[in-house]
């Protein structure tokens, strides 16, 4: 899969998702960007997952339309630290997201 991790993310936290083509907003040079475009600019470039901690991303976009699954974590902080405990159950989530879709990654 290919996956889109948001600008608030850690760039680091892309060596912990091994198995898939990760990619940063920053690497892409879409810094800056509202949502709106940088979801469209992702799918263009064959993106299939935008990886965010943004929980009110799915209120302003119509993401069922938007050509791509998104993941939303959510953790105490958008530190390496405070996500690294979410990584398994973002790899475990990955191949069964599936487009137009929003999943919710926290600690039980």
């Amino acid at each position: 899969m290919r996956i889109l991790l948001d600008e608030q993310l850690p760039r680091r936290l892309v060596h912990h998702l091994s198995g898939h083509d990760v990619r940063t907003v920053q690497q892409e040079g879409w810094a800056g960007l509202k949502n709106g475009d940088l979801l469209r600019r992702a799918v263009a470039r064959g993106f299939d997952v935008f990886l965010t901690a943004d929980q009110n991303l799915q209120f302003p976009q119509n993401l069922a339309g938007a050509g791509l699954a998104v993941i939303v974590l959510f953790a105490r902080s958008n530190k390496l630290d405070d996500l690294l405990p979410l990584v398994p159950a973002v790899l475990s989530v990955i191949p069964s997201v599936r487009t137009g879709e929003v999943r919710h990654v926290r600690l039980p």
